[in-house]
């Protein structure tokens, strides 16, 4: 009970570590809604390169040099920079934190890890996809270094996944199985889906922007447009939703696709299908819920994602959303009740089957809507910073203990039962 009456006596410093911080990305933008809410009952130390959209009036920033060049450079050069600042200031400024948060393989140290995608199930889903002889020339160059980079995170997720002594936090039971399949890891893990933000994103805010957004769009007033978020179209599904589209035939069918991606091979799909004309990639903005207002209908047909979190947005919207089964976000998906799952992520003639349904029929489209608006309401940043805080407390209290027990070996067997005794 001593360490447990230490640590509510002092802000415990905690370090979160992670490359770049802002709301525009899906793992970073979760990191952001946890550590503003963690803020509160801890000292956060962030370490970084870029942050943005972060209230720093709570949290210190220590900035990590960067490396400009290809993600791949950047990315050794980031494991090692962080390390390497994080040491200067445990030795120069006696700064040493009680706990390394990071999402993901951004550090060898982390003592809790939000595990946010398993790039070896990622490998294994895509790997057809990224084959020199599947793809023309020109795109050898990229294909090839996205190859490395998989295979470096491949490495260092089996050096630090497979520590069993780490927690780790994942964002779907799909990302559980992962682990084990492919890390042969099942232990000290702990679910925590995403969360939305439910004030800014629900169905009243987005019936009045409506009217504006499709304005701003150029959308026609009989236009039945189709939503898809992400970057790394191939991985999305994008292929599928335009052969989808492509095969019905329907004028009134809008794709609006907001993400970027390296590749051309998606745009020249785009002019075999003939659909350049009602096809749109939208510009990054800070607030994407205009996009979801001018929305009809969300497609998420993903080969593999471990949540994402453009779908559960959409369904906050009151936005049907059809997703694939080997999305995350699928486990709080009631198939036909708040949304729809294609259990196929290539099968796009099921997809059009799903569109058609949709589209035909504004009666379900409204009913599925406003059950997915009323599932989404569940899943809070409030809950989710709640039981990352649980994680965070009990990794806290046990080094506490551990402590406690090499400074009082004499207590050492009550404090730590069955480690030593």
């Amino acid at each position: 009970m001593e360490c447990s009456t230490e640590i509510a006596r002092r802000r415990v410093p905690i370090a979160v570590v992670s490359p770049f911080l802002d709301r525009r990305h899906g793992t970073e933008r979760c990191v952001v809604e946890q550590i503003e809410r963690l803020a509160d009952d801890y000292e956060i130390h962030l370490y970084s390169s870029e942050v943005q959209d972060v209230d720093l009036s709570k949290i210190i920033w220590h900035r990590v040099p960067r490396l400009p060049g290809p993600h791949l450079l950047a990315f050794c050069w980031w494991v090692f920079a962080n390390h390497w600042c994080r040491w200067w200031d445990r030795r120069l400024r006696k700064l040493d934190c009680d706990v390394v948060f990071s999402p993901g393989i951004n550090c060898l140290d982390a003592d809790v890890i939000a595990v946010h995608i398993v790039f070896a199930e990622f490998y294994r889903q895509t790997h057809q996809e990224l084959a020199l002889e599947a793809n023309p020339v020109r795109m050898w160059p990229w294909l090839i270094h996205r190859k490395l980079l998989y295979r470096l995170a491949i490495s260092l997720e089996k050096k630090i996944y497979t520590r069993n002594e780490i927690p780790l936090a994942v964002i779907s039971r799909k990302m559980e199985q992962d682990l084990l399949r492919c890390l042969d890891r099942s232990d000290n893990i702990s679910l925590i889906y995403h969360a939305v933000d439910v004030d800014h994103l629900n169905p009243v805010r987005c019936r009045g922007l409506r009217a504006e957004a499709r304005r701003t769009l150029q959308l026609r007033d009989d236009a039945f447009v189709i939503l898809i978020v992400g970057n790394d179209w191939k991985k999305k599904g994008l292929p599928c939703l335009v052969e989808a589209v492509a095969s019905l035939r329907n004028p009134n069918l809008w794709i609006l696709v907001r993400g970027q991606d390296g590749s051309s091979s998606c745009r020249d799909l785009f002019r075999k299908h003939g659909l350049e004309n009602r096809l749109r990639i939208l510009p990054q903005v800070a607030q994407i819920e205009s996009y979801y207002a001018a929305t009809d209908l969300y497609v998420g047909p993903s080969l593999e994602d471990s949540f994402a979190f453009p779908p559960l947005e959409a369904m906050a919207c009151g936005i049907p959303a059809i997703v694939s089964s080997q999305m995350g976000v699928s486990e709080i998906i009631s198939d036909g009740v708040d949304g729809f799952i294609l259990k196929d992520p290539r099968d796009s003639s099921r997809l059009a089957e799903l569109i058609r349904l949709l589209y035909g029929n504004a009666a379900l489209r409204q009913r599925i809507g406003e059950a997915a608006a009323r599932t989404a309401c569940e899943y809070t940043w409030e809950r989710n910073a709640r039981q990352l805080n649980q994680l965070i407390q009990d990794v806290v209290r046990r080094k506490s203990c551990e402590s406690d027990a090499r400074l009082n070996p004499r207590n050492a067997a009550a404090v730590l039962p069955g480690k030593l005794g």
